[in-house]
């Protein structure tokens, strides 16, 4: 077995025959990541997170319209829960494409 199953950015985790180590070469526990990096590798995260928050927060909306029972508050609170919602999830698009645009005008690998 020459590698690992998962192969990390910048050689983590792959472990070569010769190796004396058992981590291999490419760990590096002195190096403290860049806060670029740590962005880097929470920005996927991020937006998964908020997918789910956001399907949440249309199914809260629509269940709070659907057992309103015809009182208008409660008809008007899913209202406004489904407009934040879809708020949220123009905002959550939007900020994906600019960081898209970025990274292919500036030729930079922000994910």
């Amino acid at each position: 077995m020459t590698k690992l199953a998962l192969q990390f950015p910048g050689g983590i985790g792959q472990i070569d025959e010769g190796d004396s180590s058992i981590f291999g070469s490419g760990w590096n526990f002195g190096n403290k990541p860049t806060p670029a990096e740590i962005i880097n590798l929470v920005i996927p995260f991020v937006f998964v997170i908020a997918g789910i928050i956001l399907l949440g927060m249309i199914v809260a909306g629509g269940f709070t319209i659907f057992t309103s029972a015809g009182n208008p508050e409660k008809i008007k609170k899913g209202q406004g829960m489904l407009v934040n919602a879809l708020v949220g999830f123009l905002v959550i698009f939007a900020s994906y494409w600019i960081i898209q645009l970025l990274e292919a005008t500036l030729a930079i690998n922000i994910f």
